[in-house]
């Protein structure tokens, strides 16, 4: 069986924990890494304010089943559920900093509960300097609640680990229409403009061909353009929180080499649907015992 951390593939889809298989993987491999890990979103009612320090003989049980112990500080939630999601991601974001190649670019999906939490983790981490942009997913689907703005948009924060040197085919990005485009010229209204930092793009279509069935689907628009710019035709495109494929699916479109992980059976099982009859190969990553 192939071991996760050799690299000789086109494509190839990981069952495990990604912790476990991003410590596989050797320094500076990835030349693109993007994410989308879980909002945290069913952790945002709690009431109790705790403090948490990870422990085999904790009390409470949080992210993937690792154990915490607690303390109870006061009548205020929002901590907790902050403490619990960064725990969670920080090991993971530490070793996707190890693996990410000298001129790599990292895009980490997210959404309004926790980006500002995410920033800090992530400043601390690549740096403040290599912050590069904020991008704004914005979509109109679903319902609109009468008691707030409804929230209609995800976001994307964009790091690289040298920002002196890293990949950005402005030539490759695709363009928008004018929104005037009689003020502009033929020639530049044929070509279009580029896009800024806000991006409208629809999410998938419940009915559409591209729908896999996966709930947390990104659409493969968001992901070309993504893959487009900051990576180029043979690089390794690693994406630790697969789901349903998309990010691997775009990248082979681009002609990129794809990694993909996720410890959830039913993504294994979409993405096998979703990749049946292309050159990708699925494993079982089992992590090593010490």
């Amino acid at each position: 069986m192939a071991e996760a951390g050799a690299l000789d593939f086109n494509a190839r889809v990981v069952h495990g924990d990604n912790l476990a298989v991003l410590r596989s993987l050797p320094d500076g491999c990835a030349n693109l890494i993007y994410i989308d890990p879980p909002f945290n979103t069913g952790k945002t009612q709690a009431r109790t304010q705790l403090r948490t320090e990870r422990s085999a003989n904790g009390d409470r049980v949080g992210f993937k089943g690792q154990t915490y112990a607690t303390e109870v500080l006061g009548s205020k939630a929002f901590e907790d559920a902050f403490d619990d999601y960064l725990a969670f991601l920080q090991p993971r974001l530490e070793a996707a900093y190890r693996v990410l190649a000298a001129d790599g670019s990292f895009y980490f999906h997210v959404d309004y509960r926790e980006v500002h939490y995410c920033k800090l983790l992530l400043d601390g981490i690549f740096g403040r300097d290599n912050f590069i942009n904020e991008i704004i997913w914005a979509y109109d689907y679903g319902g609109r609640p009468k008691n707030r703005w409804p929230t209609k948009h995800d976001n994307i924060l964009f790091y690289v680990k040298d920002n002196a040197h890293y990949t950005f085919n402005v030539d490759d990005i695709d363009r928008i229409p004018y929104m005037a485009p009689g003020l502009v010229g033929e020639e530049k209204a044929k070509r279009g403009k580029l896009p800024t930092d806000t991006w409208w793009h629809t999410i998938v279509s419940p009915t559409g061909k591209e729908k896999t069935g996966y709930p947390t689907q990104k659409p493969l628009g968001v992901m070309r353009r993504i893959i487009a710019a900051s990576s180029n035709p043979g690089d390794l495109v690693l994406d630790f929180f697969a789901g349903s494929g998309s990010t691997g699916a775009a990248a082979l479109e681009l002609k990129r080499r794809a990694l993909l992980v996720d410890s959830n059976p039913e993504a294994i099982a979409v993405m096998r649907e979703r990749f049946q009859g292309q050159d990708v190969e699925f494993i079982e990553h089992k992590q090593k015992e010490h």
